[in-house]
């Protein structure tokens, strides 16, 4: 008994003496952590890699959306232009008729243009022939007037249309003249003859002058082509003036009027 706890006793401190004889077992722990630390490590990269695959899956994601909103709205835009498209279309076509309308037309103005002319120079002449055959008022207004037309049918800058206004416009004045009274201050008479009056149109029938200081009367005898000293008209020529200057109502004139002609054959 003794012995054996002797022998026991002294294997045990022979143990504890010899720390080398427990190398073994933590030589087999160590390759048990290391291996548990690659683990670990192995599953944080892993989950480090699924969150950038998660990452860059929302990306592509957030890319496609905007892919498919930019796609939508290249959609919408190409169907708004072959909207437009098909509206410019028609409206070509409809420019089209137009641009052969005017071409139409313009030959028309063309042709109107060559037949015109001849007739509106006509009316020129006729109208500056009875200007110088008319009773003598206005004389320098209207003469000019004409004057005025017959430089205005040699100007290109003129549209055929604006000299046929103006031409029809002048016989318009004249026109106007026949239905009208006035009375104005004028000359009378030419060269050393010459003087200023008082004239009093009354339309086309009769045209009267008075001097500036009333002493004398008269009026343009058309037969004669001349001027008539008539003092008896000085009383109508006074009541024509008032009429004609709106101090006094309209009243019957009595005024030179020359006797009519028979027509030749």
């Amino acid at each position: 008994m003794t012995t054996r706890t002797t022998r026991s006793a002294w294997a045990l401190a022979a143990a504890l003496s010899a720390p080398w004889l427990a190398l073994p077992a933590a030589a087999q722990e160590a390759p048990a952590a290391s291996a548990l630390d690659r683990a670990v490590n192995e599953r944080i990269a892993v989950d480090e890699q699924a969150r950038a695959s998660q990452k860059r899956i929302e990306q592509l994601d957030d890319e496609t959306q905007k892919l498919l909103a930019e796609y939508r709205r290249a959609l919408a835009e190409a169907e708004s232009h072959g909207r437009y498209a098909e509206q410019l279309a028609v409206q070509v076509q409809s420019q089209g008729g137009e641009i052969a309308e005017i071409e139409r037309q313009l030959q028309e103005v063309e042709k109107t243009s060559r037949e015109v002319a001849p007739l509106m120079q006509k009316m020129l002449d006729t109208l500056e022939q009875f200007v110088a055959l008319d009773v003598p008022f206005l004389v320098e207004e209207r003469t000019k007037r004409v004057a005025n037309l017959k430089q205005m049918m040699a100007r290109a800058d003129v549209t055929f249309s604006e000299k046929y206004r103006r031409i029809v416009e002048a016989y318009q004045v004249e026109m106007e003249y026949g239905r009208t009274i006035e009375a104005y201050e004028g000359a009378i008479g030419a060269g050393d003859d010459a003087r200023t009056v008082q004239l009093l149109r009354v339309g086309r029938v009769a045209l009267l002058y008075q001097t500036l200081d009333g002493r004398e009367t008269g009026y343009w005898d058309a037969g004669r082509e001349d001027w008539v000293v008539d003092d008896h008209y000085a009383h109508a020529f006074a009541e024509g003036v008032g009429v004609a200057r709106k101090s006094r109502a309209p009243e019957l004139l009595y005024v030179p009027v020359p006797a009519p002609e028979e027509a030749g054959s």
